[in-house]
């Protein structure tokens, strides 16, 4: 049973978001479209889902790739994960491109995105002069060698 419930609208004829399993972290987004949408190579489209969300203060919805769709058809999502705050109230809509080398067809209702719900950590940031030091220090972008 959720212990975190979340108002939604939708206004879409597509059933509500819901987990696949029980081990499920994401809530699968469907497209609201008046027809077929065709993404060509390298094109991207801002794909409405006719839903509608309030989120609780302290969490954030993020909107992520679909595994499947990613490696069958090369569709997935820009600026993943895309961040739904508490205090945002328009329509859920999905960034997708299509990095195939064919055009690919979405069609109303198919599964385009996932939803997760995340609780979130609000920090203050305190201005200082100098940081501890650590055994990595600045090195990142594959300092270690490894591939």
């Amino acid at each position: 049973m959720p212990d975190l419930k979340i108002r939604i609208v939708n206004q879409s004829p597509n059933a509500l978001p819901a987990y696949a399993t029980s081990g499920s972290s994401g809530m699968d987004l469907r497209a609201h479209l008046e027809q077929a949408l065709a993404l060509q190579p390298l094109e991207r489209s801002l794909v409405p889902t006719g839903l509608f969300i309030e989120i609780p203060e302290g969490y954030e919805a993020q909107v992520r790739p679909r595994s499947g769709l990613a490696i069958k058809n090369g569709l997935t999502c820009l600026n993943s994960p895309g961040t739904i705050d508490a205090d945002y109230r328009g329509e859920i809509k999905v960034i997708l491109i299509n990095l195939s080398a064919t055009e690919q067809i979405l069609n109303p209702g198919d599964r385009i995105a996932q939803l997760v719900i995340q609780k979130v950590e609000r920090a203050e940031l305190i201005s200082v002069t100098e940081l501890t030091t650590t055994a990595r220090d600045q090195g990142g972008f594959g300092h270690t060698g490894h591939q």
